[in-house]
């Protein structure tokens, strides 16, 4: 709810210079009708969250606080209407949209209007199971509480649709339960990284740690009804479809260790990708004679204060926990088989500042045009800095040209974090082209930690692990305590569950560790079975991955609704669609850097073929899962 403006007009002043200022006058324009809100010589340049203000000068920063202020000004004493029938009256919303994407292709307006209309939930079931099929039972059942299960269940919901959630956990949240370890926190901007209908009263960082996420999935748990449909401590260990029957059957562990049976006209797995944690293989893991464990699964009971640490790997989580136990260790050891690069994030760690908080709490519409202001910026992203010119004399340094400008500039800002440690300077430059394996934000932390007297960076490959620490070929480094920082076990898509479709088949058996989906969604072989977060759904460079679920979530609840009209007992996916599809995936991941690269990364499966991410824009993957196209699939 917006709050009245009653402050004075220095209060405003200060609170302007922490306004993100392009999708501010977007807000105020909306708000008030006014179009010099708008003005064509302040139409920002580029929709890029790492340029600031849209690239105004600071003369055009200057001029949008001051036509922000006089609005504000108006709003407070009354002198300018607001509402929704001054936006409408002086059709100031498409304006406004046109004024912050003016270079964005037609295509993608409706995308971006129907992700600004996100307040009114566009993307809600426009029908209800008891308009199409009253009487006919129909139960669903999702598998997980995390992000997308939560989602699929709030959809169900709104279309009348009964369903179940299994959660082998005690709460909801998924990853933002399981992963505990000290400085656990989101690289998506935290006012994008969350449902577009469902926003949260205020977030207190740019990037959210993984405490404050939690509660926002438990907040939408808890206010929308969620948890009296979910079954908590229950693991499903197998599912099988029954062709006669057009139905599933689940057998699941319950919180006392029994087993039990449930049955399902459908099925949502939407267990993720990065949820078991990987291992790795070498020698002597075993061995170890003190406490060990994944950062994953941290173990909170072990002090860590003046203790001799070990931390295998040097990705996305020991990338956040390293920075917060050097110090508390007596010493830490890292190893490190391949650095990843650095993208400059200066308030990744910073909290909201105060004058945006006010912002958002006084200006109609602004937090909403502010999340528009970043979607927009996503919707293509870093992709055309990875796309692969064939012409390109790069070799594993790079892709093309631009590929090679954005490594030139990550270099010299790690020239610029390791000045004065040539060593570090050296390990620290990858090898391969950015965009290859994840890239990671960073405000400094890493690089001050590695610099460190009681830290150190070790390259040379681990050889074994003995009962007192880690060996290479260069020595042995005893510790006391070891720490897995190294991933999931990404590409094992519905481990280890046995999951069993039409005439017998076995999906595991099917996939052979070779994971393929059509729309990541649906399988041939396997009716009214779809998975959220499936095969090659993975975004790298561009959005959030919320918004893949939620697109994901939409397609599956249009494919129910075809069901129940149609009167038809399963849906199942064509085999040359989902082999056509597949093949256009492959093809395009094969003209991307992570594609190309050589390097070893969790985008690729044991054959190398990259099972994990999505090559287009969040655009195409809009379009395609706006409605289902039943000529693509058998109706049972």
């Amino acid at each position: 709810m917006t709050e009245p403006i009653t402050d004075a007009d220095e209060a405003i002043r200060r609170a302007l210079l922490d306004a993100e200022l392009p999708p501010l006058l977007a807000a105020l324009a909306t708000a008030t009708g006014d179009p010099k809100l708008l003005p064509d010589h302040l139409r920002p340049s580029t929709i890029n969250r790492l340029v600031p203000q849209g690239g105004y000068s600071l003369e055009q920063q200057q001029e949008a606080r001051t036509l922000a202020l006089a609005a504000l000004a108006g709003l407070r004493d009354a002198r300018i209407p607001a509402g929704p029938e001054a936006a409408d009256g002086g059709g100031m919303l498409d304006a406004a949209v046109r004024f912050l994407v003016g270079t964005a292709p037609e295509r993608y307006l409706p995308l971006l209007a129907d992700e600004l209309a996100a307040l009114d939930d566009p993307s809600a079931p426009g029908w209800h199971k008891d308009d199409l099929a009253a009487d006919r039972p129909f139960h669903v059942v999702i598998i997980g509480a995390g992000m997308s299960g939560l989602l699929a269940g709030y959809r169900l919901g709104q279309a009348g649709v009964p369903y179940t959630i299994i959660e082998k956990n005690d709460d909801v949240g998924g990853t933002w339960l399981e992963n505990t370890y000290p400085g656990c926190r989101v690289d998506v901007s935290s006012h994008l990284y969350n449902y577009s209908f469902f926003e949260h009263d205020g977030w207190p960082g740019y990037f959210s740690t993984q405490d404050v996420l939690l509660d926002y999935f438990r907040q939408f748990a808890d206010r929308n009804g969620l948890r009296e449909h979910i079954r908590f401590g229950t693991e499903v260990l197998a599912a099988g479809f029954d062709g006669a029957a057009r139905a599933w059957t689940l057998r699941v562990r319950t919180p006392d260790g029994g087993t039990e049976l449930l049955g399902a006209q459908a099925v949502i797995s939407a267990v993720g990708q990065l949820n078991r944690p990987s291992y790795p293989r070498i020698d002597g893991r075993d061995d170890f004679a003190g406490p060990s464990f994944h950062s994953a699964r941290w173990d909170h009971g072990i002090d860590l204060r003046g203790k001799r640490v070990a931390v295998i790997g040097t990705g996305a989580s020991a990338f956040q926990f390293v920075p917060e136990i050097a110090g508390t260790a007596g010493s830490l050891v890292i190893f490190q088989r391949t650095p990843p690069w650095l993208g400059p994030t200066p308030d990744y760690h910073a909290p909201v500042a105060d004058g945006l908080r006010w912002l958002f709490r006084h200006v109609p519409g602004y937090a909403q045009w502010y999340r528009f202001w970043l979607f927009a910026g996503s919707v293509e992203g870093g992709l055309p800095a990875v796309e692969v010119d064939p012409a390109w004399p790069g070799g594993e340094r790079s892709v093309s040209a631009a590929n090679d400008e954005r490594r030139a500039l990550l270099t010299a800002y790690l020239d610029h974090l390791f000045d004065g440690r040539p060593d570090l300077l050296r390990a620290a430059v990858p090898g391969y082209p950015p965009g290859a394996k994840r890239m990671l934000r960073d405000n400094g932390v890493w690089a001050a930690a590695l610099k460190r007297d009681d830290v150190e960076l070790v390259t040379d490959p681990i050889s074994h692990i003995t009962a007192s620490g880690i060996a290479t070929a260069e020595g042995e480094y005893e510790a006391d305590v070891i720490v897995y920082a190294t991933g999931f076990s990404a590409s094992d898509f519905l481990i280890p569950m046995t999951v069993t479709g039409r005439d017998g088949a076995d999906l595991h058996k099917r996939w052979n560790g070779d994971a393929r989906a059509y729309l990541g969604m649906t399988v041939p072989g396997f009716p009214n079975l779809f998975l959220m977060y499936g095969p090659n759904t993975n975004i790298v460079v561009n959005g959030s991955i919320i918004f893949f679920s939620e697109c994901e979530a939409h397609y599956i609840v249009e494919c129910l609704r075809a069901l129940l009209a149609g009167g038809h007992g399963a849906l199942e996916c064509r085999e040359d669609v989902h082999d056509a599809y597949n093949e256009v995936i492959d093809a395009a991941n094969g003209q991307r850097a992570w594609g190309v690269s050589s390097v070893r990364s969790w985008y690729k499966n044991a054959s190398g073929r990259v099972s994990q991410n999505w090559p287009f824009t969040l655009m195409e993957y809009w379009e395609r899962t706006r409605r289902p196209d039943l000529g693509d699939y058998h109706l049972l």
